[in-house]
């Protein structure tokens, strides 16, 4: 992912100022949420990787990207919002999220779905919300715990 200048990831549903500790609208830890605007553009770029690579291993399992140049084309020829630089799965969030409700079909933007279960194009994307809010507390568990192993200075994690 290169940016000139690096974007926040925030999508407006921020969960933090509710006590999560890993926002549930992009993803983010509680502390990266409050210490964006200090950040390096270097360490920015580093928690979109990390942001790519979770949403990659979640939307993997249900979609295939067939033609990426295709996806990126319809969501500008349809005003999908979406991050210009973003990853093709960052693009294809992007479509489950504008348009999971009336979408004509996912072929028609170079996406196969994958997933063969019975659920609504919308119930999926929530469940794959879920998935990925769970795979990133997971992380930030992983590493949190990690840090408090290696600092005990820190206190003990929840």
């Amino acid at each position: 992912m290169l940016f000139e200048k690096v974007p926040t990831p925030c999508v407006g549903i921020c969960s933090t100022t509710f006590g999560d500790v890993v926002c549930r609208g992009c993803r983010r830890y509680l502390h990266e949420v409050i210490d964006w605007n200090r950040y390096s553009d270097q360490e920015k770029r580093l928690i979109w990787q990390r942001l790519d690579t979770l949403q990659e291993q979640v939307l993997r399992t249900c979609f295939r990207i067939d033609d990426p140049a295709l996806l990126r084309g319809q969501l500008q020829t349809h005003a999908i919002p979406r991050l210009e630089g973003g990853s093709d799965w960052h693009q294809l969030s992007a479509l489950l999220r504008a348009g999971a409700r009336q979408l004509p079909a996912l072929a028609d933007f170079g996406v196969t779905r994958l997933d063969r279960s019975e659920l609504t194009l919308v119930q999926l994307r929530e469940k794959l919300n879920g998935d990925l809010h769970a795979l990133a507390a997971a992380y930030y568990e992983k590493d949190f715990l990690r840090a408090t192993r290696i600092r005990p200075d820190l206190p003990e994690a929840p």
